[in-house]
């Protein structure tokens, strides 16, 4: 693994980040203003110590005693007071900071082009949106500001201690270097450890989501226990990416430890020595300075460490705007974008080429044309394209070259969100997302009602099986749909597509999933729903195919045959051959 990449100093990512702060700037001046006023009030508690040992203890002033005792009380009161409203102040603005990178990210996500989730693992986005984001949020809470905030008040406990006594704190200084060395070598040493364990959490993610999605498959297969070995192995790379981390603290504070007592003794030492000589008392001012030299090291003990968190967010911050900066997705449409009041259907692709992986095309010129009110089908081995011509026509891709109309205008000058209303699709793999039967039929849009449900759902005569469901349509559908039939599922995308009422409609293998028995409820429904609407059908079934008005025969992405099934079959060519192949055990 390569060494992480320093990007402390990228003050760029930094501005950048802090662009999202610009609606909370006023949080933000708050807190740096109780950063400062924390600062200076800082060494006022042991200059009062020093005060009240030397001059009201040592000449029995009792009144002064007690004003000054109360005196501390209060500052303590105030001190703490502030400190909250700094800690939840900062809070604050890095939460709300995260709210808007995440949204943003997220919206990023949903118009990325299909390609980045082809070459992308979902574990890796789900880490950009949640655990990037999050550690960005330290920069706020954790990271720049509360570092300010020990910076300044490290330097006026300083300037109070050289003040008092410049030549005791010169003294009390000595062990300084090597805190100064334990803490450069600490921050390196947990930066590099904070990589390899960012890195393993994505993988994780990556791992954990990819495998719980296939578990059917490893279980299927028997995997379980490869498959928990690669696990293994990732977890370990976790553990002992942690287990660095944690041993880099275990050295590092105890030194801090050594070093303050070092520090102390030091300062023990002088001021005996001085008062033997002087005949001087010098209790206040070693109390004093013990009491500076915690407020010196607590901060300086955790500024490493806040060091490395301002590092890792910045680093987090690199990899979610890569996902903010991909230039692979599909911008707004343009508010003079055509939006036509109606759709006719009207379908047709000129010389399409299309590649998923550069210099190697899946469609080669591919050209033909729907007229409005016709089916077309569309037929081929696995592979040969069928799939990737409907994918294109809903801009899910872009094409290299050619050109696809609707109607007669190009796909790329629609309004995106009219041309997929416009154009309803039916999967071979239906989707059903976690929630209600009325949700994932209506994808949450208010203005369905029910009633249209209901009719659509009665139309296929799945109705009667929804109200059977325990709560009906309120029903709970588990993720993925997991606790419905797979022919249930696909009945339920039959309603959802019904009910968009859209021009086109595409019908991608969406009776594959589908016993006889539940195909010849929908079949009536599917003769309903595409009369009249332009219908691209890819299926293996031949009751729709033999319907359709044209039939087109794809192999290696090129448009070998065109025509009924009567004049292809005519032919004698690759239809024909797919034909004896494919459809006569379905015929039979």
């Amino acid at each position: 693994m390569t060494a992480p990449k320093k990007t402390f100093f990228d003050f760029a990512l930094l501005k950048r980040v802090f662009r999202y702060a610009a609606p909370y700037k006023q949080k933000f001046y708050i807190s740096v203003m109780l950063a400062i006023l924390l600062a200076i009030i800082t060494p006022v508690r042991p200059m009062l110590v020093q005060l009240t040992v030397n001059e009201y203890i040592a000449n029995e002033m009792a009144g002064m005693l007690v004003r000054i005792t109360l005196i501390q009380i209060g500052l303590i009161l105030v001190e703490t007071v502030m400190r909250f409203f700094f800690s939840y102040i900062t809070a604050v603005l890095g939460q709300s900071v995260v709210k808007d990178m995440r949204i943003a990210t997220y919206k990023k996500i949903m118009h990325l082009n299909l390609s980045q989730f082809d070459k992308t693992p979902i574990g890796t986005l789900t880490t950009r949106t949640i655990n990037d984001i999050e550690s960005i949020n330290d920069i706020f809470s954790d990271g720049l500001v509360p570092i300010i905030a020990d910076l300044l008040s490290i330097a006026c406990v300083l300037t109070y201690m050289f003040i008092s006594d410049w030549q005791l704190t010169l003294i009390a200084l000595i062990p300084f270097p090597i805190m100064i060395i334990g803490t450069y070598y600490f921050k390196e040493s947990i930066n590099r450890s904070f990589h390899k364990v960012r890195n393993a959490v994505a993988a994780l993610n990556a791992f954990v989501q990819e495998h719980l999605s296939g578990m059917a498959v490893v279980q299927a297969f028997a995997a379980e226990d490869r498959e928990m070995e690669k696990f293994k192995k990732i977890n370990r790379d976790h553990r002992d990416a942690n287990i660095k981390a944690i041993f880099a603290y275990s050295v590092f504070f105890p030194l801090v430890e050594i070093i303050l007592a070092l520090s102390i003794g030091l300062i023990v030492w002088w001021t005996s020595k001085e008062a033997l000589q002087l005949q001087e008392s010098q209790q206040g001012t070693v109390i004093s300075f013990i009491l500076c030299m915690n407020l010196l090291f607590r901060p300086l003990r955790m500024i490493a460490d806040k060091f490395n968190v301002l590092q890792m967010g910045i680093i987090a911050s690199e990899r979610v705007f890569k996902v903010l900066d991909n230039p692979d997705f599909t911008p707004e449409s343009p508010a003079d974008a055509y939006k036509p009041a109606l759709v006719k259907g009207k379908i047709e692709f000129d010389k399409v080429v299309f590649e998923y992986t550069p210099g190697v095309p899946v469609l080669k010129e591919v050209s033909f044309s729907v007229n409005p009110g016709e089916t077309i089908a569309i037929v081929g081995r696995t592979g040969s394209g069928k799939t990737t011509i409907i994918s294109l026509l809903n801009r899910l891709y872009h094409i290299q070259q050619g050109c696809i109309k609707i109607d007669g205008v190009d796909i790329e000058q629609y309004d995106l969100d009219t041309l997929r209303k416009n154009v309803g699709v039916v999967l071979q793999d239906v989707f059903l997302f976690s929630g209600s039967v009325m949700d994932n039929i209506t994808l949450r849009n208010p203005e369905i009602t029910k009633e249209k449900v209901e009719q659509a759902a009665k139309l296929i005569e799945m109705h009667d099986f929804i109200m059977r469901l325990p709560g009906g349509y309120d029903y709970h559908v588990m993720e993925r749909g997991a606790t419905l039939s797979l022919g249930q599922r696909q009945l339920l995308s039959f309603i959802r597509a019904m009910l968009y009422n859209p021009s086109i409609l595409i019908l991608d293998e969406a009776t594959s999933s589908v016993d006889t028995e539940s195909e010849q409820l929908i079949q009536h429904a599917i003769d309903t729903l595409i009369k009249g609407r332009t219908s691209i059908v890819i299926a293996h079934r031949l009751s729709t195919i033999r319907k359709a008005h044209k039939i087109l025969v794809l192999d290696k992405g090129e448009v070998k045959e065109m025509g009924t099934h009567e004049e292809l079959m005519r032919l004698n060519g690759h239809y024909a051959k797919l034909h004896e192949m494919q459809f006569e055990t379905t015929e039979e």
